[in-house]
């Protein structure tokens, strides 16, 4: 089951679908494959820090208009709503127009998922809008074709996730945690972190034991999952942005579990047990005006 979940409309011609970030709580980068990219192997989770999209049909004109409440983002046919939306369309044979409305929370270029969430409940929001009723599998084979961490959510809240992106497998982790996600108001360019990572490191540590052991259960406890926590990217990525680090370090001394680095970043998050410890460490960073700190829960399965 899926999170992103539609919100009932005045009317059937239109949707309404949220759009959650999603953290890496363990990261690893293994070999580089031959079409270029690398494998990886992921333990992600979706925190209740959401975009919002809003979807119509209309007959006012042909193809897909998009609008965006962040003027930084392009709403052409780069953008991942806007090519999901396209990509359905030509996969359901669809014809008509459609007005997209993207409301932006979650930072770009922060290791959150943002475009690739977005994008993914785009096309969960239109399978519904046209009644398609396409399964998880079908709806993840369209987005894979958009980037590397779009199937994973289909299969949200909580997946390990290997290859590129493509194999995706939901774990169900018991409870919820309180997460502050401290997002230091600048990006960090995926590719120049993978090169970063090629360069600096003398070779590729297989999958560990305890890594491996989590997708051999259907069920994890929060403690488990934050005794195996880990990001590959944080090595060469604090080398650079050294502020990153100091996060992450500021985190685990006001009471985090766990502090990571969320994908190749910028994005710094804290796991907290309690709210209210989750607010104290919040505030550490609140006189900082370039940050951006949220808290937020874990999502958790809604069966």
């Amino acid at each position: 089951m899926t999170n992103l979940s539609p919100a009932s409309t005045s009317t059937p011609l239109s949707i309404r679908v949220v759009a959650p970030a999603k953290i890496n709580l363990v990261l690893r980068i293994l070999d580089r494959r031959t079409d270029g990219y690398h494998n990886l192997w992921s333990l992600m989770q979706t925190v209740q820090v959401e975009d919002e999209i809003t979807i119509a049909q209309t007959d006012t004109h042909p193809g897909v208009t998009l609008r965006c409440d962040d003027p930084s983002l392009k709403t052409d046919g780069s953008n991942l709503v806007y090519r999901a939306a396209m990509a359905v369309m030509e996969q359901s044979g669809r014809v008509g127009g459609l007005d997209i409305t993207l409301a932006k929370r979650i930072p770009m270029g922060a290791g959150l998922g943002g475009g690739s969430s977005d994008a993914a409940a785009t096309i969960l929001g239109l399978n519904q809008l046209f009644n398609l009723g396409w399964a998880a599998e079908k709806m993840a084979h369209i987005g894979q074709t958009l980037g590397s961490d779009v199937p994973f959510f289909f299969f949200a809240p909580s997946a390990t996730v290997a290859g590129r992106g493509e194999q995706v497998a939901p774990v169900r982790i018991k409870g919820t945690r309180w997460v502050v996600l401290v997002n230091p108001g600048f990006p960090v360019e995926t590719k120049w972190a993978y090169q970063q990572l090629s360069a600096n490191r003398a070779g590729v540590a297989p999958l560990s034991r305890p890594h491996a052991m989590l997708e051999q259960v259907s069920e994890l406890g929060w403690e488990q999952v934050l005794e195996a926590a880990e990001n590959d990217f944080e090595g060469p990525v604090f080398q650079t942005y050294s502020m990153l680090q100091e996060i992450k370090q500021r985190l685990l001394a006001h009471g985090a579990e766990a502090a990571l680095l969320s994908g190749s970043g910028a994005t710094v998050f804290g796991v907290f047990r309690e709210e209210a410890k989750a607010r104290q460490a919040q505030a550490l960073f609140m006189n900082e005006p370039q940050f951006k700190v949220f808290v937020a829960q874990t999502s958790h399965p809604s069966s």
